[in-house]
């Protein structure tokens, strides 16, 4: 196996909760592995556990868009180079990267992400009204997960949630692989005239959230904030709202596991790094290019290749977690990449932390006989795509 795999065959995901089979031999026989993207350039795919951190922490290795070689669009487009958009520091190197992060990291520390987990649990309760009020059975993405993770981001940015038709599409669109291009392009530009206008109306009152205070500093353009803005909501409503969609389904799926949650409330915590680690929603698009020729596991990486890392792949190796096909709640999941690694490191995961947590003990208090209203094969899923997700999961109790 030395010829470089095509770029469509590891995002060819079969089963409702695991990989592609070719990561497992992938990582036992070429965890760093030449794979060919679209337009023909011949890059990398790292699978391993050890792989995957070592490229993700190296500093050779930059996510800029000025030098980086980037993988197609969902909608298969290529995505040519082209310079850093101010505020977008997903797609910047340090120190333009550390500048950024720098003033959003005391907005996300897990010790205020704890003093949100009460709102977080109310904001839950309402959203269980809901589902009583829909009467069984319910769509749990609509009625609960999507909600949820959408007040609780809306909150905390300072958009007004009441609002939500003005940006709320925008983010479900860009992670749709279904999605046409102008439908995509049509709801990114009506949200950022949209937060365009929310920056002038915390210029006149900034309010106690985010965007309020980065205003009330003064040290960022319209344009910065803007960016942020959609940044933040780009990389956290999907996200969120998929891995507790898809992790209650796994939980029911998984009948032993809910038992055991349900008998022991205590398990919760470990239960949501294991269902991060089991499912890793967060399966393409995770790449990095070469700033200089790398050598790494005997192989050397030139100047300009890209390097895809597999988050999911990484989370399911065997050297690093025992038996990783099972789910199981009190394993040792330290370590696990759900969120990625590095100085990109998702910067929102504890109030992701939080919402999952808030999400499934609010469920089991509601609905302690909580379970599917269709047969396990039915819920339909989002199998491509840069976040795997269930499209609905009907419920009942």
């Amino acid at each position: 196996m030395t010829d470089a795999i095509p770029f469509e065959v590891p995002w060819a995901r079969t089963h409702q909760f695991d990989p592609p089979a070719i990561f497992d031999s992938l990582r036992e026989s070429r965890p760093l592995a030449k794979m060919t993207y679209p337009d023909g350039h011949v890059g990398w795919i790292a699978t391993s556990h050890e792989m995957v951190r070592k490229v993700l922490g190296d500093p050779r290795f930059s996510h800029s868009t000025e030098i980086g070689h980037f993988p197609v669009t969902h909608q298969g487009e290529l995505v040519p180079n082209h310079p850093q958009i101010p505020g977008m520091f997903i797609h910047m190197d340090p120190p333009d990267h550390t500048r950024y992060r720098r003033l959003l990291m005391g907005e996300f520390t897990a010790r205020r992400a704890s003093r949100l987990a009460s709102r977080v649990e109310a904001v839950a309760a309402e959203q269980v009204d809901v589902l009583r009020e829909h009467g069984a059975p319910a769509d749990l993405v609509r009625d609960f997960a999507g909600p949820l993770v959408l007040r609780m981001l809306s909150e905390l940015v300072g958009l007004p949630y009441e609002e939500r038709e003005e940006y709320a599409h925008a983010p479900t669109l860009l992670h749709d692989p279904d999605a046409k291009p102008d439908e995509v392009a049509a709801a990114y530009e009506r949200a950022s005239s949209f937060f365009a206008e929310v920056v002038e109306r915390k210029r006149k009152e900034p309010g106690d959230d985010l965007l309020g205070r980065l205003v009330a500093e003064g040290k960022l353009t319209t344009e910065e904030l803007c960016n942020i803005v959609t940044l933040l909501l780009f990389a956290g409503y999907e996200t969120t709202e998929s891995a507790l969609s898809v992790g209650v389904f796994a939980l029911l799926h998984h009948a032993d596991q809910w038992a055991a949650i349900r008998a022991d409330p205590s398990k919760l915590d470990r239960a949501v790094e294991e269902l991060l680690r089991y499912l890793t929603v967060n399966q393409y698009h995770t790449y990095r290019t070469a700033s200089e020729d790398i050598e790494l596991n005997g192989e050397t990486v030139r100047k300009g290749d890209t390097v895809t890392v597999s988050l999911p792949a990484a989370n399911r190796d065997p050297a690093k977690f025992a038996c990783p096909a099972e789910l199981n709640i009190d394993r040792d999941t330290s370590g696990h990449v759900a969120f990625g690694f590095g100085i990109h490191q998702c910067l929102g995961q504890n109030l992701a932390r939080v919402e999952l947590r808030a999400g499934l003990s609010t469920l089991l208090r509601a609905f302690p006989d909580l379970r599917l209203a269709v047969a396990s094969d039915e819920v339909p899923l989002r199998l491509k795509g840069s976040v795997f997700a269930v499209k609905s999961l009907p419920v009942s109790w």
